[in-house]
Formats: structure tokens, C-alpha cells, sequence
């Protein structure tokens, strides 16, 4: 951003090379409709929420719109979307943030989606969530609604206002 009259102090990388990677950054959405609580089964048998990785120069909010219609076939607007804070934890050395969302209107029947490993949508009530929950979806959960009983590893949650 240019300020009229003044001159910008500049910024530059380190190194020619690109940082080693070492985080991985992704949102989880909760959809909660009349039936309950929206979860698919990953092809390698964890229930989760929809959601997915962040795209380079994409928002947080629009990761959570793509991801919901690209795994559920539901369309969502951004403006529909509420960021709940962010989690961290670990991998072995991957360093795992995720941003929890809670997606507040929606159109659409959510069904399998071609060339997704998430599929088989389906509603369930809150006081009746299935076991084998995936370890991010379980912590996005649980920072929404402490209440739930779900047990997981621990995230450190930071909150947004």
C-alpha cells in the first residue's frame, strides 16, 4: 500500500529458495441443518467435516465455500460463512493449523462427489456423533461446542473475536 508523500521501506526474502515446508494450513466446516451435524466418511475410514486445504491467495472463508461444494456438491456464499479461531497441533514434524468454520445457510442435498476422498454424507444428531471422528474435525468440534463429549488429541485453540 502506497502512501502519498511517502516513500515505502522495502522487503525482500531471505534467499532465492522457498522456505522447507513444514505446516500444513486447512478449514473444517460445520454444517448443522434440522437432521444434525453434516459428516462424510474419508476413503480411509475417518468421519469427518467437509473442508480441505487453503489455496495459495485464498481466504480462509473462500477455502471453506470450495471445499464445501467441492467434497459435498452444497453451495454456500462467503458471506454465510463465520471463522471460529484457529488450531495447532502436530504431525511428526509437520506443524498442523486449522481454522475452524461454521457455514450458516447453504443450498443443495449434500451427495458424493466424483474423485473426492470424502463421500457418503450424512446427518447426525449431536448427542449421537459416530465414533472413529477424524482428529481435526473431533478439535474444530469441540472448540465450537466444549460440551461435546469427543475425545481427542489436545490443539491450542485461539478463538477470533
Amino acid at each position: 500500500m502506497s502512501v502519498p508523500g511517502v516513500t515505502p521501506v522495502s522487503s525482500r526474502n531471505r534467499s532465492p529458495r522457498p522456505p522447507v515446508p513444514h505446516a500444513a494450513v486447512g478449514v473444517g466446516v460445520i454444517v448443522l441443518g434440522e437432521e444434525g451435524l453434516l459428516l462424510g466418511r474419508h476413503r480411509r475410514g475417518t468421519l469427518e467435516l467437509p473442508g480441505g486445504t487453503v489455496e495459495a491467495g485464498e481466504s480462509l472463508e473462500r477455502t471453506a465455500v470450495r471445499e464445501l461444494a467441492e467434497e459435498t456438491g452444497l453451495v454456500a456464499r462467503t458471506e454465510d460463512v463465520r471463522l471460529l479461531g484457529t488450531l495447532v497441533d502436530h504431525v511428526e514434524d509437520v506443524v498442523r493449523v486449522t481454522v475452524g468454520a461454521v457455514v450458516t445457510a447453504w443450498h443443495g442435498r449434500p451427495a458424493t462427489q466424483p474423485d473426492e476422498r470424502v463421500g457418503d454424507w450424512a446427518w447426525y444428531p449431536l448427542d449421537r456423533l459416530p465414533d472413529g471422528l477424524f482428529v481435526c474435525s473431533a478439535q474444530i468440534l469441540t472448540a465450537w461446542r466444549p460440551d461435546l463429549a469427543i475425545d481427542h488429541t489436545p490443539a491450542h485453540f485461539t478463538p477470533y473475536a
